[in-house]
């Protein structure tokens, strides 16, 4: 949905609203100040292909002010920039102002100057102590000089502010006195000039919102939870009224309920994780599974805005006085690595586009076409429908639905997936979407459903002016007059290699209904092309550029040595695009169609990844690696290191450039901001320190690597990963 400055954006206890009209965004994180100013552009492109349309990001007090009275928005911490970034790609913002921001940061992003005069001058921070509050209205005046201009009143692209973080839960005080600081806060930001048409707060955990507007989150694991054994199932992937996840800074202490009344606010989130950052003593790995399985049970649960902390990783600035990870030598009760602010999320700290990017894209292209119609349809609780995650046995579902005249209409969401714990399977199970009163909705006949299966059904959905559909088929989006004549063409995807079953009632006049498999669907990207719609289906990732000109990420591995390039699109394009045959038509026009009516395009030529690593070992800590000099016309190279231990570090001259706890993944690195520091030449080299791991560590670990002589500390190998930048409109 299109906001300019002339739009009303407000909410109501269902939804955000534009102009009246019902609004589901899809929002992801990218904290501009860890990630190079140079590449803002192409990353937020990628977040926009993956189905984003609000960046929110933190202002990192101590990024921006690490010395008393010393305002760094240069370079990388050039907020004014990156918000003429987020501009010119066609996406909104919501800026976190904090003061205290957490994000792993030292000192949750308080400078250390600040704690120090708080302890030589008597006053608490987080509160209304005068001299606290001027700090930190010096902060917001410096932040709103980079950010004035770029409000959406001003034509800008911000559309939000959020005061504070986890305010009464993680720190700050609870009660009225929490109440006031936020207002406090508000007051100031808006005295300052931070006018936006709405402005939020978290609420989980008994965080106090100052009466802003709350927002929400959860994280399928808990990398900040002190233990080190595997933990109870996550109440994320429970279908449920409830939106508060305990779980979250629970290393604060467990956090009570929510303090805002849920009737007089939409259910948003802003802290979905995307990923999860792994902590030294706790190292989960989030999959694309974990994140789908449980946005899709948030959803269905009733939330009304999708927000991923994180949806891009970074690398942690270089502090001027210290390191600016959170820690325990801060009084945290984390350690963080150094350098890296990975998070495992979706876009990954050098940009890479993985499993979960593609998994995220899914639901971000359901919810672009059909979400605004979602927001009000009300969560309705199934007969059966377990509260308590350690039930494994019981069959999850939910159905969120509302009425048009005659008609009932919605979905019946299905899962039976927890992360790290295995489901029991049903067999032959019938599916039905009742009502609150006990009525069936629909029913989509039977079906086996297996551990880790997940999946949502429309029942009664408009297809065109004549059709209602009930399939046992998800949908993926609406390619609007791919039949030509104003038809439009509506993509399902199935999770299974089971024939769909289609109850369509009235006429479908022309409109098709297309049915791809869901491994199909994760490689499939919606784009604009001469003004018309398409499905773009791939190997590579296909991400628009600002000018709309449409490209192939494509990365080749070692093993792989060369790939030809090719995609498959509905409808067909007008011609082959430069270096592209057309190896088969569009088939129909037709009712039902599959993935078969796709035309498909091959590349001519193949592109080739003849670049190669190596490396000498010094001792059994340290070794030298030696890598490519140059890009040689590749949008980047990525160095898979493959290594044991607890943790390795990357040195260059001395310098500390990138660190990695070890998980049992790769430590990945992209080699293009290196050569725009050190320049470019025929090759690189890079000291890598590896600190063993030991069978006695206190450390969670989902796999642990083969102990010799009660230690892992070894590098198994370096593997390059080319990526090519191909344009296909």
């Amino acid at each position: 949905m299109k906001i300019t400055e002339r739009s009303k954006v407000t909410f109501d206890p269902v939804s955000l609203l534009v102009d009246g009209r019902r609004f589901f965004p899809m929002m992801g994180e990218m904290h501009f100040s860890r990630y190079p100013a140079k590449y803002w552009e192409e990353e937020l492109l990628k977040m926009k292909a993956g189905g984003i349309d609000i960046v929110s990001l933190y202002v990192i007090w101590i990024h921006h002010e690490e010395v008393h009275g010393e305002f760094d928005f240069t370079g990388d911490r050039n907020l004014k920039k990156f918000l003429e970034t987020v501009k010119k790609c066609g996406l909104y913002c919501i800026l976190r102002i904090g003061p205290w921001a957490h994000g792993e940061a030292r000192n949750g992003g308080f400078p250390d100057w600040l704690l120090k005069d708080a302890r030589e001058n008597g006053y608490e921070v987080r509160t209304d102590a005068p001299r606290y509050l001027q700090h930190v209205r010096a902060f917001y005046e410096k932040t709103y000089e980079q950010a004035k201009g770029f409000f959406i009143g001003d034509g800008g692209p911000v559309i939000g502010i959020q005061i504070e973080n986890e305010y009464g839960h993680c720190g700050g005080k609870n009660g009225e006195e929490g109440e006031q600081h936020m207002k406090t806060l508000l007051s100031m930001a808006k005295e300052i000039g931070f006018n936006t048409p709405i402005y939020t707060a978290t609420g989980w955990g008994g965080a106090v919102t100052g009466g802003m507007l709350p927002v929400m989150g959860g994280y399928c694991e808990a990398p900040w939870d002190q233990r080190t054994t595997e933990i109870e199932p996550s109440g994320n992937y429970i279908f449920t009224r409830e939106r508060n996840d305990h779980n979250i800074g629970s290393d604060h202490g467990l956090g009570d309920g929510i303090t805002f009344d849920m009737d007089k606010f939409p259910y948003l989130t802003a802290e979905l994780g995307g990923g999860l950052q792994v902590t030294k003593h706790r190292r989960p790995i989030a999959t694309g599974d974990d994140t789908e399985a449980m946005t899709m049970v948030k959803i269905a649960s009733g939330a009304n805005l999708v927000g991923y902390y994180m949806y891009h990783g970074g690398t942690n600035p270089k502090g001027k006085l210290t390191t600016l990870q959170e820690s325990r030598e801060t009084g945290y009760p984390n350690d963080l690595p150094i350098c890296s602010y990975d998070f495992n999320a979706p876009l990954r700290e050098y940009g890479q586009m993985e499993e979960s990017y593609r998994h995220v894209r899914l639901l971000g292209t359901f919810i672009h076409d059909f979400g605004d119609d979602l927001t009000d349809m009300a969560y309705t609780a199934q007969p059966g429908n377990p509260l308590k995650p350690e039930d494994l046995k019981s069959l999850r579902s939910a159905v969120r639905y509302k009425t048009d005249g005659d008609i009932k209409r919605g979905y019946l969401f299905v899962n039976n997936y927890q992360r790290r714990y295995e489901m029991a399977p049903h067999k032959d199970q019938e599916l039905s979407a009742y009502s609150e009163q006990g009525e069936v909705l629909a029913s989509f006949g039977k079906r086996d459903i297996e551990n880790g299966d997940y999946f949502f059904y429309p029942f009664n959905m408009k297809v065109g002016e004549k059709a209602l559909l009930t399939v046992d088929a998800t949908p993926l989006c609406v390619l609007k007059d791919a039949g030509g004549s104003g038809k439009n063409a509506y993509v399902f995807y199935t999770d299974t290699d089971r024939e769909i079953s289609a109850d369509v009632k009235g006429d479908l006049d022309g409109n098709s209904i297309i049915t791809i498999t869901k491994e199909e669907a994760l490689h499939a990207v919606k784009v604009t092309i001469d003004g018309r719609d398409h499905l773009i289906v791939s190997k590579g990732e296909a991400v628009t550029s600002a000018d709309g000109k449409v490209r192939l990420y494509l990365s080749v591995s070692e093993d792989e040595g060369k790939v030809k390039p090719s995609f498959r699109v509905y409808p067909d394009i007008d011609k082959a695009p430069f270096g592209f045959d057309k190896v088969s038509e569009v088939a129909g026009p037709g009712e039902f169609l599959s993935g078969d009516a796709f035309a498909v395009y091959e590349g001519k030529n193949a592109v080739i990844n003849d670049k190669r690593a190596s490396f000498e070992k010094i001792s059994d800590a340290s070794y030298k690696i030696t890598l490519p000099g140059s890009l040689d016309g590749l949008s980047e190279i990525f160095a898979n290191i493959s290594y044991e231990g607890s943790c390795a570090s990357l040195y260059k001259d001395g310098e500390l450039v990138s660190d990695n706890f070890y998980t049992g993944q790769d430590f990945e690195i992209g080699l293009k901001r290196f050569f725009d520091k050190y320049g470019e030449g025929k090759e690189i080299s890079f000291d890598l320190m590896i600190e063993p791991l030991k069978e006695t560590d206190a450390i969670y670990l989902q796999n642990w690597p083969q102990m010799q002589d009660g230690k892992a500390q070894r590098l198994l190998g370096v593997h390059l990963t080319t990526l090519h930048i191909i344009d296909i409109s």
